[in-house]
């Protein structure tokens, strides 16, 4: 229909107004007929929000994603824009953009009184019929609803009684579209009150102007739930107003967490084809996320974000990659002690509570690394406590006793690959228990394990571990207190 150009031709073609609810009701109701997935990218969420979302849309309802950070609430409003018709038609120089067979603004009506069928028409994409702000505590009234302007008065030689002199804000702007008011409650109350009889009487209240404009919005608006406390609140008469209130929630599981990390974390193509990360190191990133969300030493009102696990997968790479350079290789596999590499991306996303400031934020970082492997360790190899205790004979035995000999290992990021091969291999026991264990895996993924072997005794009390400049270190759990090179604090954590 974009070859249509006037408003007679438009009618001649049985186009017919609908609101923009009635668009998204009706481009999802053949959605789901057509039973095409919705809302794609958004991971985890296909029993849960994403059925509300659609039953608010059904329903013709204003909506309100209520979650912590990073739960995905911004995309989803995003994405609600393809459930728009892809072009629709409006009247020509408007910048409300007014159906033409619905106009509103004082510019459409007088066009088409003066023009009739000739009016000019225009054809607006659905990606142009989406607005967004954030909600901060200086945005005003005129920001949003907007104001008068004398300069316009002055040019166009109006009064200030004629509509024509008012510059219109974000929200009328957005008419025949979505708008989008991300963390409602920074938004100060006073401002919020000017939303009231746009959702419930569809019109606006500029100065003293009796203006009565019926936009046609779906308003999505976005929160976390602590905000309510911390910086502000929702009024209550604007929550009663939005119909549909539907809470977000982090990945229930690690395979929902990898699928949602591999599909934001930018990797390069040459990191991917250099690097090789083992299923292992993928589900310990995402167990540090699970771990911090339990964490007592986290402020878990305030959320550990999705972005944590992305940003920790992107430095893993970049931290084996930086160290296969530097040993000047072609490829490597990245390693366990690459993790010390990935504790950036873990102290910039997460809040402490006051104990967790006493430790300060890099040991959190690495009691949550070490935590996660501690996790994931019994899934791979037996319990070092429960086998300590058993009567069968204890597999980790040659691997402890090296170390009590007075035996010491770093891995450090200098290592080559065959330096660290080396390195690994010079524990007693130790490749002879993965070989046992996983007899069909990859070199590299034995390696792997061998390493995984040494954090595992050592989150279980029977190694000591300490963190170097660019390495870790294992020694005797006992002997390491009379080396001064341990940090008494690393001991403490054990």
């Amino acid at each position: 229909m974009t070859h249509i150009h006037t408003l007679g031709e438009l009618k001649k073609s049985g186009y017919q107004y609908r609101t923009v609810k009635d668009e998204l009701r009706a481009n999802l109701i053949r959605q789901l007929q057509e039973k095409k997935a919705g809302f794609k990218g958004i991971v985890g969420y296909d029993e849960t929000v994403i059925p509300e979302l659609q039953t608010a849309v059904l329903s013709r309802h204003n909506i309100l994603l209520l979650g912590l950070r990073g739960q995905a609430k911004t995309r989803i409003a995003r994405l609600m824009v393809h459930l728009l018709d892809e072009y629709v038609p409006y009247v020509a120089g408007s910048e409300l953009f007014d159906d033409p067979l619905h106009p509103i603004s004082w510019y459409a009506r007088n066009e088409i009184q003066v023009k009739g069928d000739d009016t000019p028409i225009a054809w607006l994409h659905r990606s142009e019929r989406y607005t967004e702000k954030l909600a901060t505590p200086d945005v005003t009234v005129a920001d949003l609803v907007g104001d008068v302007d004398p300069i316009k008065a002055a040019t166009l030689k109006l009064t200030y009684n004629d509509e024509r002199v008012i510059h219109f804000g974000l929200i009328p702007r957005a008419h025949r579209g979505i708008f989008v008011i991300n963390e409602l409650p920074d938004l100060q109350a006073r401002i919020q009150v000017a939303l009231f009889n746009m959702l419930q009487e569809k019109d606006i209240q500029i100065r003293g102007f009796k203006l009565r404009l019926p936009l046609d919005i779906q308003f999505v608006f976005t929160a976390n739930p602590e905000d309510y406390t911390n910086r502000g609140s929702i009024v209550t008469p604007l929550k009663d107003r939005i119909e549909s209130q539907i809470l977000t929630h982090y990945p229930n599981s690690i395979d929902i967490s990898r699928k949602i990390t591999f599909q934001e974390a930018r990797v390069t193509p040459e990191q991917q084809a250099a690097i090789e990360v083992d299923g292992l190191l993928k589900d310990l990133i995402e167990q540090v996320a699970f771990e911090a969300r339990k964490s007592e030493f986290i402020d878990q009102k305030s959320g550990v974000s999705a972005r944590l696990t992305i940003a920790a997968f992107e430095n893993l790479i970049s931290a084996a990659e930086r160290r296969m350079l530097i040993a000047g290789q072609q490829k490597t596999a990245a390693r366990l002690s690459d993790f010390a590499g990935i504790v950036p991306a873990i102290t910039g996303k997460i809040e402490l509570v006051y104990e967790g400031e006493l430790e300060g934020p890099v040991h959190v970082a690495h009691r949550l690394i070490g935590s996660a492997i501690k996790t994931l360790f019994t899934q791979y190899f037996p319990h070092p406590e429960k086998t300590k205790k058993s009567k069968i004979e204890n597999p980790y035995t040659p691997i402890i006793d090296w170390f009590t000999d007075g035996h010491r290992l770093e891995l450090t990021d200098e290592l080559s690959d065959s330096q660290y091969k080396k390195a690994v291999m010079q524990v007693p026991g130790l490749h002879a228990l993965v070989k046992k264990l996983h007899p069909k895996l990859a070199e590299s993924q034995q390696l792997l394990l061998m390493e995984f072997v040494l954090h595992g005794l050592a989150e279980h009390s029977q190694l000591n571990k300490s963190y170097l400049d660019g390495g870790i270190a294992f020694a005797d759990m006992l002997g390491s207190l009379f080396d001064n090179d341990f940090n008494d604090d690393e001991f403490e954590e054990q």
